[in-house]
């Protein structure tokens, strides 16, 4: 089984919502939608779905073009974020009920929702009601109900976001297990880069309308093809700050300096964006080759055994996120180090030049 969008574009009311797509998702595999809020991830889902048409481009499901054609008649399931379960009915017959809207016989159902249930481990619970679950058990209700139909796609729009931390914990083990039984092609959207990380596969970043970068998880996470895929697909947002290469050394503003590395010792002198992400700066040189910013305290957020530090740096916005409690005071000067080993390179029209040596090592 395939899904391919061959130039796919959705326009609505004059404005863009999903740019021209070329994409193709194969059989047994597990794709990330990972973006920010108003993104295109669930334009995207819709499209896939049969939910929405395009504007432009095809959609070919193994090589059969069914972009008219409607979800109904399509082998998809989708979940949401909220729990849509039938409050009325049992887990048995939450799961059993698109199988009887497609008049299947009974010993069939039976078989397959009990089948399902133990997937998801969800057998002790088949004579409850939703109400009588968890959240993460109602979820999985929920996951049940979509994959018993035997669907080919399975699309899964940000499923965790309204369950607590160990809930989602929980499901997002859980999930490739899940997926791994299926055999289904999974899609599943999510704005949080870590998640993308956890579920692994393959990720397609996207950034208003457009799918910027598409492949193996790892792959787009340590070599992202430009500066917008590294924005992405960190959390924090990379930080940035323009840099010059002359020969084998790197200047950053107007005093900062390092060796050049690994391929960035390559490229042509001239003017370049770095990138670096906030688990890479640090509050002591913890390296030879650490370059020292400094740097003004904007806030200080301590999330228990780490803290978000948010910097200002001439006209530049940075957050570190670094190990330990820091009570740093706001307007305070500080000093902070960042090592050349984790720094991108991008050129002017923002594509990744030189990638982190460190990246490109792993």
């Amino acid at each position: 089984m395939t899904l391919e969008f061959a130039g796919v574009s959705r326009s609505v009311g004059g404005k863009m919502h999903i740019h021209p797509t070329d994409l193709r998702l194969e059989n047994g595999t597990m794709n990330v939608l990972l973006g920010p809020t108003l993104a295109g991830k669930t334009s995207l889902m819709r499209l896939m779905a049969g939910l929405d048409q395009p504007t432009t481009g095809r959609i070919l499901w193994n090589g059969q073009d069914v972009t008219g054609v409607r979800v109904q008649d399509r082998r998809v399931a989708m979940v949401y974020q909220q729990f849509i379960n039938y409050p009325g009915m049992t887990v048995f017959d939450n799961i059993a009920s698109p199988l009887r809207l497609m008049g299947k016989p009974a010993a069939e159902i039976d078989r397959a929702v009990r089948e399902t249930a133990e997937m998801l481990r969800l057998t002790p619970m088949l004579k409850r009601k939703p109400l009588e679950l968890s959240g993460g058990q109602q979820q999985r209700c929920a996951l049940a109900r979509a994959l018993v139909k035997g669907a080919g796609l399975v699309l899964l729009d940000e499923p965790l976001a309204n369950l607590d931390y160990k809930l989602r914990e929980e499901l997002r083990i859980e999930i490739p297990r899940i997926f791994e039984a299926s055999g289904a092609i999974f899609v599943y959207a999510t704005t949080e880069p870590e998640e993308a990380l956890l579920l692994g596969g393959n990720t397609a970043a996207l950034w208003e309308g457009r799918v910027t970068q598409f492949g193996p998880t790892p792959q787009v996470y340590r070599l992202p093809a430009d500066a917008t895929t590294a924005r992405v697909f960190s959390d924090p947002p990379m930080n940035f700050l323009p840099c010059r290469k002359e020969a084998h050394r790197l200047t950053f503003g107007d005093s900062a300096h390092a060796p050049t590395t690994g391929a960035i010792g390559d490229l042509p002198d001239g003017t370049y964006l770095a990138g670096f992400r906030a688990n890479h700066v640090t509050l002591n040189r913890h390296s030879g080759n650490a370059v020292e910013f400094r740097c003004t305290v904007a806030a200080t957020e301590i999330t228990g055994s780490e803290t978000f530090v948010h910097l200002t740096h001439g006209n530049d916005r940075w957050v570190g996120l670094v190990h330990g409690v820091h009570q740093l005071v706001a307007g305070s000067q500080t000093s902070v180090w960042v090592d050349p080993a984790h720094v991108y390179l991008f050129d002017s029209a923002g594509r990744l030049a030189a990638p982190a040596p460190y990246a490109k090592a792993a």
